[in-house]
């Protein structure tokens, strides 16, 4: 890995690296906070962020690393998408190809070369991240829109490497979004039923009660995007029917920005510390 920067915080250490990914077949940069330690491995809670973001976005504005650094836990946060010379990309589109990889594995041309950022968040991230730093592998994960869509569905679709999922204003019906089907139709084509492995409405419908994770998640009801894109609403229901308990906040007052963010990511932070120590 290649050393980007570093700095000291709070007594840690926030770092940038960059690597070159076999899943995505493309050189990618990732940040990470390290907390103080004595000795002991760190648990890790992974933040995936939102569209037109990178992984610099949350590490500069959340301001998470003063409760990180208390609570002893390493961030780990990656880009949002592939990058770099031979990428898909779609022109005048924020939210389809650089910068909006959606955390799937792309089965179209030409999305399928590189985008298969499911693969890379699952399992090659954390074979490099426990391979280089003093880790557990007690895991988390959260994040932020198109992030959030990203850590209900890893979560829900692997709860045995997850202690616990949290998010802010998740895209959490992307089978009914204009976000979600602009961008599955491209990176997994026409047939809807390949859809629903990444809609996380519909994978709690269906999830073992016996792997039950315990999810966290904050909305804002002044977000511009809450009706027509990110649907809180469809995934409370189909949870409450499928009796998988989920902590739902509606935010008065709040919006879709990092400001948002800044305010409850400590209460994030700490509701993932209980999971990890358990």
């Amino acid at each position: 890995m290649q050393v980007l920067s570093t700095q000291r915080s709070f007594e840690g250490s926030q770092e940038r690296y960059r690597h070159f990914s076999t899943a995505l077949n493309c050189e990618m940069n990732f940040s990470v906070y390290l907390p103080p330690r004595s000795g002991s491995k760190l648990p890790v809670l992974y933040w995936l962020s939102g569209l037109t973001c990178t992984d610099e976005n949350f590490t500069n504005k959340a301001g998470a690393q003063r409760v990180a650094a208390e609570l002893g836990i390493m961030l780990v946060v990656p880009d949002t998408s592939p990058r770099g010379e031979g990428v898909a990309d779609a022109e005048n589109a924020y939210d389809l190809g650089v910068g909006a990889g959606f955390y799937v594995n792309a089965t179209q041309e030409p999305w399928s070369r590189h985008y298969r950022m499911y693969d890379y968040i699952v399992d090659e991230l954390p074979s490099v991240i426990e391979g280089s730093f003093p880790t557990s592998n007690c895991r988390s994960i959260s994040g932020h829109s198109m992030g959030g869509h990203g850590a209900l569905v890893i979560a829900l679709r692997n709860p045995h490497r997850y202690r616990a999922v949290s998010a802010f204003s998740p895209i959490a019906n992307p089978t009914n979004s204009p976000w979600g089907k602009k961008a599955f139709s491209h990176y997994l084509g026409s047939d809807i039923e390949r859809w629903r492995d990444y809609d996380a409405t519909l994978l709690i419908e269906t999830a073992d009660r016996s792997q039950q994770l315990p999810i966290l998640i904050d909305q804002g009801d002044a977000d511009e995007f809450l009706a027509e894109q990110l649907k809180p609403e469809r995934f409370i229901a189909a949870s409450e029917a499928a009796n998988y308990p989920v902590q739902f906040n509606m935010r008065a007052g709040y919006d879709h920005s990092y400001f948002f963010i800044s305010t409850f990511i400590e209460s994030h932070l700490r509701f993932h510390a209980e999971a990890l120590r358990r």
